[in-house]
């Protein structure tokens, strides 16, 4: 296989790299391991406000304001967890081992919340 990759041009061996990374990908997906769901702290709020993510995966809260801290939480009697301090351009992850609907709050901003529906 491999000398048979040396007599194929650059753009053939670009496009065989591109479709191996795409199968790799939705093997990934269809297994139930997705990307994080990405959630953004700006001007005091949590974008999108709620996600539906499947059992598993995580959501990776970004701090997007430029000078405001954030200290994303969750404290549920099956999840509990805590961010910590999150400066401006920082960001964390939140796994979700279990089903359930959870509140994601903000210790500094008590009006933010970010609803996280597990399946």
């Amino acid at each position: 296989m491999m000398m048979m990759m040396q007599h194929l041009g650059w753009a053939t061996k670009a496009r065989i790299a591109i479709a191996a990374g795409a199968l790799i990908l939705i093997g990934g997906v269809a297994s139930g391991v997705g990307l994080p769901q990405l959630v953004s702290q700006k001007d005091r709020v949590f974008n999108p406000g709620e996600i539906t993510i499947n059992r598993g995966e995580s959501v990776q809260v970004v701090n997007d304001d430029g000078d405001l801290w954030h200290d994303a939480y969750i404290e549920s009697a099956m999840l509990t967890f805590h961010s910590g301090g999150q400066k401006p351009g920082s960001s964390t992850a939140i796994a979700f081992p279990m089903p359930g609907k959870f509140d994601v709050l903000c210790a500094i901003h008590p009006k933010m919340k970010l609803i996280v529906n597990v399946q």
